[in-house]
């Protein structure tokens, strides 16, 4: 079992950046994939960005590749994700879960979710 916990979120002003961290509790962190989700108020939940258990590969939503980077320190039983140039539409609280094998974008796959981090970007 895996227990997670989200940090790093905030206020920031569009076009600023945040650095959000999920840290892991388990010694099998390092074989799960991870996957970072976001939800807007009044809004489904939604698939951000994922890497494998490597972090050797990483997909993320078209309208968020360039702006965000998802990565991983294993060491350190932690996944990131770098957000730039954020703008209002990005405001939501992110979330980060874990599941078994490969890389995967559904809500469904994951098994383990953390209780979310609130991102706010102000215009």
């Amino acid at each position: 079992q895996v227990q997670l916990v989200e940090s790093g979120g905030g206020l920031v002003q569009a076009g600023g950046s945040l650095r959000l961290s999920c840290a892991g509790s388990g010694r099998t962190f390092s074989s799960y994939a991870m996957g970072w989700f976001r939800q807007a108020p009044g809004k489904e939940r939604e698939f951000v960005a994922a890497i494998n258990w490597s972090g050797g590969s990483a997909f993320y939503v078209d309208s968020m590749k360039g702006r965000f980077t998802i990565s991983r320190d294993n060491a350190k039983n932690t996944v990131y994700l770098q957000m730039n140039s954020l703008i209002p539409e990005d405001t939501a609280a992110y979330y980060c879960a874990a599941r078994r094998l490969n890389i995967a974008t559904k809500i469904s796959a994951y098994d383990y979710w953390g209780r979310g981090t609130q991102v706010t970007v102000s215009s």
